[in-house]
């Protein structure tokens, strides 16, 4: 197992592997609420089965290189998480998201940890493409994707059911040509 460090805060990116389904349920209990007021991740994750069976599904996609998810902790508790929902290497071009449960927000954890996959889907697997899509009431989200360098490519109007709602998504990018001349820039 790795763990890469997310700065002096005692933050770290893992693995997020079945294994932790108990760890994954006591965050989601922490943070249900909060996570669940955009991302259906908090309707998935209900008991131990739910996150067992959530769990191995990405670790089925890691198998198959089609998806990818990690945790982020926070002196050694897990406190939200990052993710390759779409990792297609043929096309090369992913859609990365994230949670977190509210003690952990406006900690820049999502920002760190989001430069370090990118980093890794752009110099590591090829990637040339990473969207991000957000509901446009989820600021914070929103806020990772500009402070990310990302572009805002437009809306895909009511493509989300959610608890019975049609909502917007925003869509946003940035390009391995962009992300690259971004982080020469700031000397990353």
């Amino acid at each position: 197992m790795y763990a890469i460090s997310l700065g002096d805060d005692g933050a770290e990116l893992r693995p997020l592997e079945p294994w932790h389904a108990e760890e994954l349920l006591a965050h989601m209990e922490r943070g249900r609420e909060f996570i669940g007021r955009h991302i259906a991740l908090a309707d998935a994750v209900k008991d131990l089965p739910s996150a067992r069976a959530f769990l191995q599904a990405y670790a089925d996609k890691r198998a198959a290189d089609t998806g990818h998810l990690y945790g982020i902790w926070l002196e050694g508790k897990l406190v939200g998480g990052l993710l390759f929902r779409i990792f297609d290497t043929a096309q090369q071009t992913c859609e990365a998201g994230c949670w977190l449960e509210p003690a952990a927000a406006g900690h820049g954890l999502v920002t760190r940890g989001a430069r370090t996959i990118i980093d890794w889907a752009v110099e590591e697997r090829g990637m040339h493409r990473v969207e991000w899509i957000a509901s446009p009431a989820n600021e914070p989200s929103l806020n990772v994707a500009r402070r990310l360098g990302m572009t805002r490519e437009g809306v895909l109007r009511e493509s989300y059911l959610y608890r019975g709602v049609r909502s917007d998504m925003e869509v946003w990018s940035v390009l391995a040509p962009e992300w690259r001349a971004a982080r020469a820039r700031h000397g990353r």
